[in-house]
This record gives structure tokens, sequence and C-alpha cells, in this order.
């Protein structure tokens, strides 16, 4: 799989102030911004071609990515107004090399690593139109064990949420561009639809994902990352 899309558009309103100056995808990670880290996790799986859909201070972003050398070829597209992420999906896809061939999508907010191709391979297994890679943030409070009786057995904090969510991060066969909506969100559209047809799947993401929502995430981020390379 050689093509992906990359939401780029949204307004990042909860992490202002750092989103009145750049948009989301530039938020820096541990000295890395997202996109960047981004660009070279697809580069890595094999892909040559990236769409960004681009939206809030569009400007500031093709300045840097035109102003840095990137490990492959990047097209920016920019929506004229709000499409919607299902819409900002299917624009941005029509722009792809082959719009009829199989494409990565990735929300711009996410930061994670794990085997892109076993996720391409798990798509193509299951003849899905669409899969979605799925997550198990951790819950952010403390939670308590109980027994079968009612008594505290432990305390466990900040323990994985015991129901997967979707990551941000899909498969997409090139049918998809006729199914998802022109404006709105294809989570309310297109998977409902697909999930009856039983032609949605869900891969399990083994490896870090945390979406970028708030400062706080930004912090935490960056602790994990540390940690994970000390």
């Amino acid at each position: 799989m050689r093509q992906a899309v990359i939401l780029a558009g949204g307004q990042g309103s909860r992490l202002k102030p750092f989103t009145d100056t750049r948009p989301k995808p530039m938020i820096e990670i541990a000295g890395r911004c997202i996109i960047d880290h981004q660009l070279q996790w697809l580069a890595d799986a094999g892909v040559t071609d990236v769409t960004v859909s681009a939206g809030h201070l569009h400007d500031v972003l093709i300045e840097h990515l035109t102003s840095n050398t990137q490990p492959l070829r990047v097209d920016t597209v920019v929506e004229d107004e709000p499409l919607g992420r299902g819409g900002g999906l299917k624009y941005a896809g029509r722009h792809l090399p082959d719009p009829s061939a199989p494409w990565y999508a990735l929300n711009g907010d996410i930061w994670t690593r794990f085997d892109l191709t076993a996720m391409a391979a798990y798509h193509a297994e299951r003849e899905a139109v669409a899969t979605i890679g799925l997550a198990r943030p951790r819950i952010p409070w403390g939670v308590v064990e109980l027994d079968d009786f009612g008594r505290v057995t432990d305390f466990v904090e900040s323990p994985p949420s015991p129901y997967p969510i979707n990551g941000g991060i899909y498969v997409f066969a090139g049918e998809i561009l006729d199914l998802l909506p022109d404006v709105g969100d294809h989570e309310r559209s297109t998977f409902p639809l697909l999930a009856k047809q039983r032609r949605l799947a869900g891969f399990p993401i083994e490896g870090y994902w945390r979406a970028i929502d708030t400062a706080k995430d930004i912090r935490e981020a960056a602790k994990e990352l540390a940690k994970a390379t000390s």
C-alpha cells in the first residue's frame, strides 16, 4: 500500500493557545511535530505519496511541509469550507495518485507506532471496504476491583479501557470514495452502513497510541515517550 491521507484541518480549540499560531498537527511532542512523526511512520511502512487535507492555518502547515525535507512525496489540498471528517477524507482521497487503489488514512492529532503493513494485510484478508485501527487508551482515573461479594480487593491506577475505541487510523479500499459523504462525518453515516453489511473490520492496535487533544496530552505523551526511549 503506497498512498495515504492525513486529515489536518481541525481547529484544535481545546489546545489553545498552542493552536493560535500553528495547526494542531504541528504541535510538538518531545521536540517533534505530530505530522513529521506521522510522515516518517508512513514512509517506514512503504508509503510513497501522502495527501494532506488542510484547513485551519493551512498556510503555516504548507510552509512547514515545503520548507523541510520529507521522507515521501506530500501534496496538500485545502478545504474552501469545512467538510467534516468524512467529507475531508473524500475530498483528499480524490487527490491521491490512484484513488481507485487502497489507501491509509490518519487523523492529524494521533501519535502512534505499530505495524501498519500488518493492518493492511488484516484488511485484505477480510476483504473489507474499511478497517479501523482500534485503540485501548488508559482511563484517566484509578479503578476499584471487587470480589463476588462486593469487597474491595485492589486499586488499579489508570488501567487500559475495557472497550476498544476508534483510533483514528484507517485502511480503505478504493470503493470507499463512493460511500463517504460529501459533507459530514463518516462515523455517523458510512461506517454504520458498512457495519450492517459486514464490510467493516476492526484491527487491534498493539503498540503506543495517544490522541493529542489537550495540553495534558502533550505533557503525558512527552513523558511516555521519554520513558520508552530511556
